[in-house]
Parts: C-alpha cells; sequence; structure tokens
C-alpha cells in the first residue's frame, strides 16, 4: 500500500469509488490546476452567468460539473466558456450518444457485463492522476455495440464531473487490446470514432496525461494508427505501446492497478460491478440531462454546421482549443 502526501492511495474497494486527493497532494493540485480557493466561488458566479447570457445553452448548471469544467479549464474563463459550449453542442449533435442513457438497458447491461470492461481505478498516483483501464471480454462487438461502449465511456465521464469532488492532475487510460482482432476493428465507423473524439478532446474537461496499450499486436497498432489523425499533436505524442505489462509499473504504480495486472485494488470485475451500481444510481439524473443541450436555433449568429464539425466529407475539423 502506498501512502504519501497524506492520501491513502490503494484502499478496500468497498469504502469510495473514487479516492479524492488530500493534504500535500491536494495542495499540488490546486498548483498545477491554477486554483485559488480564494476566488474559485467568483469564477464560477462567473460562469453561470455567463450562460443565463447565452440563449442557446442551459440557464444554469450544477454546481459540481461547473467546477470540474473550470479545473479541467484551468480556471481560464474563455477556455471554460468553449468547452461547456462545446459539450453541450455535441449532447445535441451526437444523440447517439446523449440519448437514451439508461444502464439498467439490456443493451447497455450486456455491453457493461459480457462485453467490455471499463472502469476508473478508485486510487491516485503519486503525482495525483486517475487511471482507467478499459478491456474486452468478448471478441466480437457489432456496430451498435461499438457506439454504446463509446456511450458507456461518456456517462462514466458525465458521473466524474459529480464525483471527483477536488479535482485530479489529469488523466492515464490503459487499453488492454489482447482480445480485439481483425473482425471487430473492421466494424469500426471514421465518423463514429471523428465524434468521440471530438468529445473527448473539445467537450470533456480532461487532461489527458497519458494513453498505454498493453497486450498488443500488429492489427492493434495499425489501429492506432488509424486513430492518430483524429488526435491532436500533443496527445499522440503520449500514446505508449507495450508488449509487457510489466512494462507499464514504470508510469502506474503496480499496487493501484487490479489484481489482474498484478497489483492489489481487487478485481477489474469488481470495480466494473461497483461503476455498473454507480450509473444506475445517475439514472434519474441522465433522464434530466436529456433535455440539457445546445438549441441551435438560438445560438447568436450562425448555427452550428454538424457536417462540418464532423468532416462528414472525409476530412477531420481540427479545433484550436487546448
Amino acid at each position: 500500500m502506498y501512502t504519501g502526501s497524506g492520501v491513502i492511495i490503494i484502499m478496500k474497494i468497498k469504502q469510495e469509488i473514487l479516492v479524492q486527493p488530500t493534504g500535500e497532494m491536494w495542495k499540488s493540485i490546486r498548483v498545477e490546476l491554477k486554483e485559488d480557493v480564494n476566488t474559485k466561488d467568483r469564477d464560477l458566479a462567473a460562469m453561470r452567468e455567463w450562460l443565463k447570457k447565452q440563449p442557446h445553452l442551459p440557464d444554469d448548471w450544477e454546481t459540481g460539473p461547473l467546477m470540474t469544467f473550470l479545473r479541467g479549464s484551468s480556471f481560464s474563463l474563455e477556455k471554460c466558456k468553449r468547452k461547456l459550449d462545446m459539450y453541450f453542442t455535441m449532447r445535441a449533435a451526437c444523440p447517439e450518444f446523449f440519448a437514451n442513457r439508461d444502464a439498467s438497458k439490456p443493451d447497455l447491461q450486456e455491453i457493461m457485463m459480457n462485453k467490455i470492461e471499463g472502469p476508473p481505478l478508485p486510487g491516485l498516483t503519486p503525482n495525483g492522476r486517475r487511471v482507467t483501464i478499459c478491456r474486452g471480454i468478448h471478441p466480437n462487438l457489432d456496430a451498435q455495440q461499438i457506439t454504446d461502449t463509446l456511450k458507456l465511456a461518456l456517462m462514466i465521464g458525465d458521473v466524474r464531473l459529480t464525483e471527483e469532488k477536488e479535482g485530479v492532475a489529469g488523466d492515464i487510460y490503459v487499453l488492454d487490446a489482447a482480445v480485439l482482432g481483425p473482425s471487430l476493428l473492421a466494424k469500426l465507423s471514421a465518423t463514429t470514432i471523428k465524434k468521440f473524439m471530438i468529445c473527448v478532446q473539445e467537450a470533456y474537461p480532461i487532461k489527458l496525461k497519458e494513453v498505454h496499450i498493453i497486450n498488443t499486436s500488429p492489427i492493434i497498432e495499425r489501429f492506432v494508427n488509424f486513430v492518430k489523425p483524429f488526435l491532436k499533436e500533443k496527445i499522440r505524442k503520449r500514446i505508449f505501446i507495450h508488449r509487457d505489462v510489466q512494462d507499464l509499473y514504470a508510469y502506474v504504480p503496480r499496487e493501484m492497478l487490479p489484481l489482474e495486472y498484478g497489483g492489489e485494488c481487487g478485481t477489474i470485475a469488481s470495480l466494473q460491478d461497483q461503476w455498473k451500481q454507480k450509473l444506475h444510481e445517475y439514472r434519474e439524473w441522465f433522464m434530466r440531462q436529456e433535455s440539457i443541450k445546445a438549441n441551435e436555433a438560438l445560438r447568436p449568429g450562425k448555427p452550428t454546421n454538424y457536417d462540418e464539425l464532423f468532416g462528414i466529407d472525409g476530412s477531420f475539423r481540427q479545433l484550436a482549443i487546448d
């Protein structure tokens, strides 16, 4: 068990789904996020006031998610405004991701129980980063199940908007490619991948620090090369491919990983089950959010052209937001 900087990194998973930073780690993260505890309420009020003045956006939103957007924007109000605008725009533009988000529905249950596991881990790395592990547990998904898997990933992202109460110093994703093969990759839609990448890079307050791909193969490396054009240059440089899971320990402390990867934080199945329950707890929240999205008919100036945004002509629009 690693204990340092005033926060217990590994703990019994039933006690807390996401361990929050405290002590010296908390102080260090405030510096990294440029968060001033004396002015953050003023910044939050400024964002609420801005929302009220945007006829195409909701008049108000919950405090937890708004604060997460501020932290993810390093408390730059202008960047936060762009992120929020894109977030609510994507809610309207991508019903395949943002409509019918009921984790109790059989189709989503099937994915969470029998197809894909992708839980964020409860602990934090010594420098305050959250780690999420994603792996397939069945080699075959149809095109709709792939889309629904991405929907579930964004649902977890939405839950974290509230549950990350103190903010973290960035995200690390570990992708276990052991069961992925040509039949699955052949079903990927370039348009769907583009939309998802816009969500991750432009619409969510994610500070993506590293992506680690383990149990890789030549076909997976081809897939990575397929996705790279949709990524910002700085993110492309943060992708690491490992032939051996032990190479991952240089980046993520071994003890904070699930048992399947040599760690001590329980099985990945138990973590998946915990997140499945959490998504069920948020069922009413997701239902309320269904109507909270951008209304392009009320947007000042020119409405967003979805075809241009998503590059339907085959090109991918690289947005300039950090």
